[in-house]
């Protein structure tokens, strides 16, 4: 999170539409567009993020498992200059969990004086089969990857587990036949 912005916590909610309308600044735009994909298919996990971006704009992400797809919201303040002043872009994208060909999780730990173990941070990716164009001297291409990471200082504890868990749910659902 830039800028020092404290959001509510979405952790505590289980239910998509609660922690959406806790969480984010959106959470009509976000919540319209991920309905219009789901057509009421069951929501098995989530995760979201915000943070205030490097024009003091709102960046703003849901993730959604239905245990077919990925589906992803997101939603940015467009830069100044881009478009009128207030505008955003909101954008969907699904993701079928069949292209989904591998899952990491990353755990930062620290020790506590008694020398406990407490994570700290988590990174989690998500390695589709689709690539995208290289960045850099290098170019060509590389696979696409979704990425979320989640700290003490950016979500908290609660915010943590819930990302792992939705880290866990993607990852118990790859490479298996999906029906």
């Amino acid at each position: 999170m830039s800028g020092g912005a404290v959001f509510p916590d979405w952790s505590p909610y289980r239910d998509l539409d609660a922690a959406a309308r806790a969480y984010l600044r959106d959470p009509e735009l976000a919540l319209d567009s991920l309905d219009g994909a789901l057509r009421g298919a069951e929501v098995l996990g989530f995760t979201l993020e915000r943070f205030v971006n490097e024009f003091n704009g709102v960046w703003q992400e849901v993730v959604v498992c239905d245990g077919q797809r990925l589906i992803l919201w997101h939603g940015e303040d467009t830069a100044p200059g881009d478009g009128p002043v207030g505008s955003m872009i909101s954008s969907l994208r699904v993701v079928p969990l069949s292209v989904v060909t591998e899952v990491g999780c990353r755990r930062r730990l620290t020790r506590s004086a008694a020398g406990q173990p407490r994570v700290d941070a988590v990174d989690v990716y998500a390695l589709l089969s689709s690539l995208d164009e290289g960045q850099g001297d290098t170019g060509g291409f590389r696979h696409d990857a979704l990425r979320f990471g989640k700290t003490l200082e950016d979500g908290g504890a609660g915010q943590i587990a819930r990302l792992e868990e939705f880290a866990l749910l993607i990852a118990s659902l790859t490479g298996r036949p999906l029906l």
